[in-house]
């Protein structure tokens, strides 16, 4: 039996719509179960932000939920601008290893060059700078940190309030998180490029990449669709602390979208910024997984990537599992919200692994 032409294209349309329908209808389905997740997280009052889920360059969900500002109730969005917390290390990072390809610093350097009279400075190096392995006493967990962080600060005085404090253990030899190294890394860019860190950053990572709606976040500046920072007490919702953003520098003082973050997601599986040779630095896990502004490991044996943050009013996560181009980005506006928790469960619906909805 003959099957005429107009049979042979109409059962190939029916096949092609079919293999298309199941691709689609999984994609709505992945994406449908991202946003149930988010949204249950929304009516616990336990999230308020932006969250933006990508994989093989195709976005799954890019929304923002709550509000920006809760008083004027305006909604947050994709274009909502966040304070990032220590997801700004990484750029600090990044902009230490552009000044190393660039002959104007080495991360072998001790601190000694840059500041002569810093106590021990001969021993600690921009590498354990950059790895939590220097020793050096964690500037936000002082005693007086809460009424210090609410006034202005330059690079220098913030450095002068830890440089006399005795180093922890010998530098190189553990691992303990500390913002008073990446604050020194701030103040070593500043010496080495002759440019403030803000100038550094906008002009060799922000403009090349065109994140026009990133950059270092100042109570003063007039900075459109900024979200306000909110905390909890007694299960209400309250304005968070103030803080001065020149106290966090380079170890947590941007903001940005999560549009702007998935720019600078694809940006790092090219050589646009950096060599590949300074790539595979950056993302070399040393002391416990830590590399260069990022901790590497696995989930769900997936090779993953990724930083939390947390400053008054915000957490932050962005998660990278660059073998699946697989990129979890969460800005919050609430400092209460599980980000990091929050951005396992979305790796586990994108893995096909066991998650839970909170309760």
């Amino acid at each position: 039996m003959k099957i005429k032409p107009i049979s042979i294209v109409l059962i190939v349309f029916t096949l092609l719509s079919a293999g298309t329908w199941h691709i689609y209808s999984n994609f709505v389905s992945t994406s449908a179960k991202l946003n149930s997740l988010i949204e249950t997280y929304v009516k616990q009052g336990s999230f308020s932000g932006s969250v933006l889920v990508a994989k093989n360059n195709k976005i799954l969900l890019c929304k923002g939920y709550g509000f920006a500002n809760y008083e004027h109730e305006v909604p947050n969005t994709p274009e909502t601008k966040l304070r990032l917390g220590s997801i700004t290390k990484q750029f600090t990072s990044m902009a230490i290893m552009q000044l190393q390809e660039k002959g104007l610093l080495n991360v072998s350097d001790t601190v000694a060059k840059y500041i002569p009279d810093y106590p021990r400075g001969n021993e600690i190096t921009i590498h354990q700078l950059l790895t939590h392995t220097a020793g050096i006493p964690n500037i936000t967990a002082f005693p007086k940190y809460q009424k210090k962080k609410i006034k202005p600060h330059t690079l220098e005085q913030l450095i002068n309030r830890f440089k006399d404090k005795t180093l922890e253990f010998k530098p190189g030899e553990k691992y303990r998180y500390s913002n008073s190294g990446y604050i020194l890394l701030s103040y070593i860019i500043e010496k080495a490029s002759g440019k403030k860190y803000e100038t550094i950053l906008k002009e060799n990572i922000f403009v090349p990449l065109e994140m026009n709606n990133s950059g270092y976040d100042k109570a003063r500046l007039i900075i459109k669709k900024r979200a306000s920072g909110y905390g909890k007490e007694d299960d209400k919702l309250i304005n968070a602390d103030y803080i001065d953003m020149s106290f966090p520098a380079g170890a947590g003082a941007l903001y940005s979208t999560v549009k702007d973050l998935y720019l600078w997601d694809q940006t790092l599986y090219t050589e646009k910024l950096v060599t590949k040779k300074s790539l595979k630095t950056i993302f070399t896990p040393f002391k416990e997984h830590y590399g260069y502004g990022w901790v590497i490991g696995k989930l769900y044996n997936h090779n993953f990537i990724a930083h939390r943050g947390g400053i008054d009013g915000f957490s932050t996560h962005i998660g990278r599992f660059p073998d699946d181009k697989i990129c979890i980005i969460i800005l919050s506006n609430f400092k209460h919200a599980p980000s990091s928790r929050i951005s396992k469960k979305i790796a586990a619906i994108l893995f096909g692994e066991k998650y839970e909805l909170p309760k």
